[in-house]
């Protein structure tokens, strides 16, 4: 029986990865040894499922789309499905397992940094995740100070993680083929933060800093969440902007704030 043609989906921002190189490529950096506890991000039709099925004992899969369902099912016996959307599963409920969790994926562009911020929010329950993601994107991810591309990407992933650019990957090898470029990169969560710096307020620092890019801190910080706290005191030039600030300045304004809120309560 022929088996029937599925078509990319615009709504899930769904391109299919057809050049077994890059496949290898990704595969090889992202190194599966037989009893990791792996979670691949939308395997679609399988390109990247199928090397991990002959290198893993048993893995998950993310799959929204219900199409590819049965196929993935019955290609690879040793892949767990759950057919739901990533950023709606509980990733805690893979700690009975006690092992740290891995995670691959060519990832839907419109919903990279939601998946990023979800990995840095379950960060002490995920090892490390190799990710394709848009090249525009990986740019942001790596940029320095003082640039456009310099950004909150830049400064949680800077501050929660190691990473890694691992290549450039054309938008030839893609079905249908994307507008853009894309890039892999690879993420590790095991980095030991400074302590005395509450990680969720440290996000919500950048997050209200870059809220009003072409502002100064100032009023950034004065049209956020932090309206009520006196900045009189701070050591700090607040008619900066948020793009010039390097990871140790926010990890020096969010020690701040946190002084200044205990010294409210």
């Amino acid at each position: 029986m022929e088996k029937k043609q599925i078509v990319p989906l615009g709504k899930w921002g769904q391109n299919y990865l057809i050049d077994k190189n890059i496949v290898h490529k990704i595969v090889a950096e992202f190194n599966p040894k037989i009893d990791d506890l792996v979670i691949e991000i939308g395997p679609g039709k399988g390109a990247l499922t199928k090397l991990l099925s002959q290198k893993l004992k048993k893995f998950y899969a993310v799959e929204i789309d219900k199409r590819v369902i049965n196929e993935l099912k019955d290609s690879f016996p040793n892949l767990i499905l759950i057919n739901k959307d990533f950023l709606e599963i509980d990733l805690n409920g893979f700690i009975a397992h006690k092992q740290k969790i891995r995670i691959i994926g060519n990832i839907p562009y419109n919903l990279t940094s939601p998946i990023i911020f979800k990995l840095i929010e379950h960060r002490e329950i995920i090892n490390d995740a190799v990710l394709m993601v848009q090249y525009e994107v990986a740019k942001r991810i790596f940029a320095k100070p003082q640039t456009k591309e310099y950004g909150i990407l830049s400064v949680l992933l800077n501050f929660f993680s190691e990473t890694k650019f691992c290549f450039k990957v054309s938008a030839n090898v893609f079905r249908p083929k994307p507008k853009v470029d894309s890039a892999v990169i690879h993420i590790f969560l095991n980095k030991k933060l400074p302590e005395g710096i509450p990680p969720n307020l440290f996000i919500k620092t950048v997050k209200a800093a870059f809220g009003n890019r072409r502002k100064t801190l100032k009023n950034s910080f004065a049209n956020s969440i932090y309206k009520e706290i006196k900045f009189d005191n701070i050591d700090f030039d607040l008619s900066r902007r948020a793009e010039s600030l390097t990871v140790d300045e926010f990890i020096s304004i969010t020690r701040f704030i946190a002084n200044n809120a205990e010294k409210n309560n």
